[in-house]
């Protein structure tokens, strides 16, 4: 007799809640938590940390004119064009453990156009002045890569003008995008949560198997909700767009009431900027999916900690105590993943891998060492989408909701 194949029913009402019992429970402790007084680095007695903030368009405008007059100023009196700016990444970054974060310990740095070296730079700092000046007066913005456009012979290569953009923003002691240059649209949203997109209503619901791009005008994101009858009860932070499209597809924010968000590799700023407003707005608990290598622990410490670069803005990047629940190198013989789906660790890895465990914030997390050192000693890693030789839904209809079950994260 021939017919439809009738679809697999999913879980039962009752085992979902059972699979979410530790996830409300992480849940409480985070909203305790969140009534207890919050903490600065000078609180701490941290005086030297240089930390950027929001400004607006006019403020921002403001302060490239009144470096203007200085500078004409200097060079009526004979000093030469400079610039003074902070110095950012490298030594200067320090790991202020209370916080669990990353922040930039102030030091100077000038550009001269006196210095043959610096001629190059001094002059595209200015010719980038000159350009956010232009927009922030008109209240438009633009794209790193517009900008690289408008004057191209000058800044050469896009990674050029994009170093000078940050320095610009440093000098300046506000974020990125308060200057009003944005990097193209990169990481993905999907489930339940609907937010303001300047005068768009978005219902992340609705988005279908590709989800929605997260604003690169995240300025403009407002009205962060999850206002369903089932609301979001954790966000699962995805490292790779290959499983954030089997997540979206098979509706496992319906199923699971959650938010999924992915950078598709390498955090973008707008991305983990929007993951920071999502978890303060909604405070519920952050789980992160990422590959069983050292490289997908390094991604999900940038979500965390911020990055050694931004460190001057990780008080609006970083997003604390993202829980890592998997793929960890324990889960690869729990969840008995196939030895051809494993992968032998390359010399590259191991050093990163051995660096990693030198780090502050790897240190206080003795189970994120316990992890790395077991990656080590099987000297293999894998990708989340290992879980794929043993079903297509094996992600989606065993490893998660048994993850979640569990409390398996660290």
């Amino acid at each position: 007799m021939s017919g439809k194949r009738k679809a697999p029913e999913g879980p039962s009402a009752e085992e979902v809640d059972k699979c979410l019992v530790k996830v409300r429970e992480l849940a409480s402790i985070l909203r305790a938590n969140a009534h207890k007084e919050k903490t600065t680095p000078k609180e701490l007695g941290y005086d030297n940390l240089f930390m950027v903030a929001d400004n607006t368009g006019d403020e921002v405008r403001a302060k490239i004119e009144r470096l203007a007059g200085q500078v004409i100023n200097t060079i009526m009196a004979g000093d030469g064009l400079a610039y003074t700016l902070p110095r950012a990444g490298g030594t200067n970054v320090k790991f202020v453990e209370e916080l669990d974060r990353n922040y930039l310990e102030y030091a100077s740095m000038q550009r001269q156009f006196a210095d043959a070296s610096q001629v190059k730079k001094t002059t595209m700092m200015s010719r980038l002045m000159q350009l956010v000046h232009e927009l922030t007066k008109k209240g438009i913005h633009s794209t790193k890569r517009d900008l690289f456009y408008a004057d191209v012979k000058l800044f050469e290569k896009q990674n050029f003008s994009d170093k000078i953009l940050e320095e610009l923003a440093l000098m300046f002691g506000c974020t990125r995008h308060s200057l009003q240059v944005t990097a193209s649209e990169k990481g993905l949203v999907v489930g339940r949560v609907q937010f303001n997109d300047d005068t768009d209503f978005i219902d992340c619901t609705k988005m279908g198997r590709s989800g929605k791009n997260i604003p690169s005008y995240i300025d403009r994101v407002s009205e962060i909700k999850s206002d369903y009858d089932k609301p979001a009860e954790f966000i699962l932070l995805v490292e790779k767009d290959a499983a954030f499209q089997r997540l979206a597809e098979d509706r496992f924010y319906n199923t699971y009431p959650c938010i999924i968000i992915t950078g598709k590799g390498e955090a973008d700023l707008a991305t983990r900027m929007f993951l920071r407003r999502v978890k303060d707005a909604l405070n519920i608990p952050v789980l992160g999916l990422f590959d069983s290598d050292a490289h997908g622990l390094k991604i999900l410490s940038v979500y965390m900690q911020g990055s050694e670069a931004m460190s001057h803005d990780s008080a609006n990047l970083a997003t604390p105590d993202i829980k890592w629940l998997g793929v960890r190198p324990s889960d690869l013989n729990k969840y008995n993943v196939p030895q051809d789906c494993r992968l032998d660790l390359t010399e590259h890895d191991v050093k990163f891998a051995s660096s990693l465990l030198k780090k502050e914030y790897v240190i206080k997390r003795k189970a994120w060492v316990k992890e790395l050192e077991k990656m080590l000693e099987q000297k293999e890693k894998a990708e989340i989408q290992a879980f794929t030789s043993k079903g297509f839904q094996y992600l989606t209809e065993v490893y998660l909701p048994r993850k979640l079950k569990e409390g398996d994260w660290v």
